[in-house]
């Protein structure tokens, strides 16, 4: 689990780091409102991926299943299907949020005096959404075979391609035009390009069967029965990701009546707590993987092992970061924001809500697990009543109070409850289902 994990994780730190680079340098070469532009934008772009996440997800699963079980087959028409749904989700979403873009930020109340910038940096964004959907259907693929590895160095490739993109395209290097607050999100593009172009290449090299090849074309296709199946295992994450984006649009609109400066606070504690909150995703994705493995195999007495150990890796990681931010928050708020002001208030929203990221990881790894033997309902259920049950009401009850504190309140106020609900359906009801039926959730046996 540990050699699965490492690469994981370390993933996922390089997928925010690769975006914490691009608000540094914004922040830095442009200043304050080229952060909160961009900020203000990402509750729309997590709101447009979401539904094609879950079903991504999905397929993580059923490619794990069909893994275990040497399913060779199986396990390339699950990526064709998924692919071809990537590709023409990617397109539609793209299409689609270019034309209401401006409306979609009036909605959400972006403050006029960023909102030209978030503009453009939107509409490279979603020009670019059928690329972003088939990397991350590849990388969710490559995952739900166990190989954490590859996506592992395609992240390394792709953070360094920003490293050096990102500055060059905001300020003009190399003769370029000078793109502003928009060469941010075009940099992410290229590094995109450059990453999934290594995964492919690293996989045709490994002869791994998930390689880009004819027997995948051939599966470029929607089978409808097999689609039904991603459907029915992806639409519950599904709509847990797109009720949990439709709360951060919520949530950016209270924050966005505070003004800029707010937003670009916003946007820095929500790039320091991703290096918390993506290593508890990694966990809860491990869990999940390892478990729909265990299930193919038949090896149910592993669940129990799985779920003990990623919790212990979660608090263990959790724990650790979390010290360590708190400790240095100063000094790392600084490299965002210079603006004395919003890093006041930065380093006040951070101190409230950094603790629970630990309680968040937690219930990521039981709903993980129980997601893997296809129980995806009441998991899905319980945490949309976490969020909009508890969350959005707190935050907009507490911020006439308290201010943006009172929005980051609902952060650890919604974690808790979340966590206290999880557990109890976890442990009254899921661990005491027989095998038997647990087998027959299992979606393997449907083609």
């Amino acid at each position: 689990m540990g050699l699965f994990l490492i690469p994981l994780m370390l993933s996922n730190v390089l997928q925010a780091a690769s975006q914490t680079l691009n608000s540094i340098f914004l922040g830095r070469l442009i200043g304050v409102h080229a952060l909160a532009a961009a900020s203000s934008f990402f509750p729309i772009v997590f709101f447009m991926i979401s539904f094609f996440f879950g079903v991504a997800s999905a397929s993580s699963v059923l490619i794990g299943q069909a893994y275990g079980a040497r399913d060779e087959e199986r396990l390339k028409a699950v990526a064709g299907t998924t692919l071809t749904l990537a590709i023409g989700s990617g397109a539609f979403v793209g299409i689609l949020a270019t034309l209401f873009l401006p409306q979609l930020l009036h909605l959400i109340g972006t403050p006029a005096d960023i909102f030209d910038d978030s503009l453009s940096y939107a509409r490279v964004t979603f020009l670019a959404m059928p690329l972003l959907f088939v990397y991350l259907a590849y990388t969710t693929f490559v995952r739900g075979t166990g190989d954490s590895r590859t996506p592992f160095l395609a992240l390394i490739v792709s953070t360094i391609v920003t490293v050096v993109a990102a500055p060059a395209f905001i300020s003009g290097w190399f003769g370029l035009p000078r793109m502003g607050v928009a060469g941010a999100a075009f940099s992410n593009v290229v590094a995109n390009v450059v990453g999934l172009v290594f995964v492919l290449v690293a996989l045709r090299r490994e002869k791994n069967p998930l390689a880009l090849d004819a027997s995948i074309l051939r599966h470029m296709r929607v089978e409808l029965k097999l689609l039904a199946t991603l459907l029915r295992i992806g639409n519950p994450t599904a709509l847990q990701m797109v009720i949990v984006s439709l709360s951060e649009i919520a949530l950016i609109a209270l924050v966005n009546r505070f003004g800029s400066g707010a937003t670009a606070a916003y946007g820095a504690v929500n790039q320091i707590v991703s290096y918390v909150q993506f290593p508890a995703i990694s966990i809860g994705m491990t869990a999940s993987i390892f478990g729909a493995q265990a299930i193919g195999a038949g090896r149910f007495d592993r669940l129990r092992k799985i779920a003990r150990a990623g919790i212990a890796l979660n608090w263990a990681i959790a724990g650790t970061l979390i010290a360590i931010v708190y400790v240095f928050n100063d000094t790392v708020l600084g490299w965002f924001i210079t603006d004395q002001n919003v890093l006041r208030t930065a380093h006040n929203l951070l101190s409230i809500t950094l603790w629970s990221y630990a309680v968040f990881g937690t219930t990521a790894v039981l709903s993980g697990l129980m997601r893997a033997s296809g129980t995806v309902l009441w998991p899905t259920v319980l945490s949309i009543v976490a969020i909009w049950g508890v969350e959005v009401p707190a935050a907009y009850a507490l911020a006439p109070h308290y201010g943006l504190a009172g929005v980051w309140a609902a952060y650890p106020i919604a974690f808790c409850a979340g966590l206290l609900f999880q557990t109890t359906y976890y442990q009254v009801f899921w661990r005491r289902r027989r095998l038997t039926t647990l087998l027959e959730d299992v979606p393997l046996a449907t083609t």
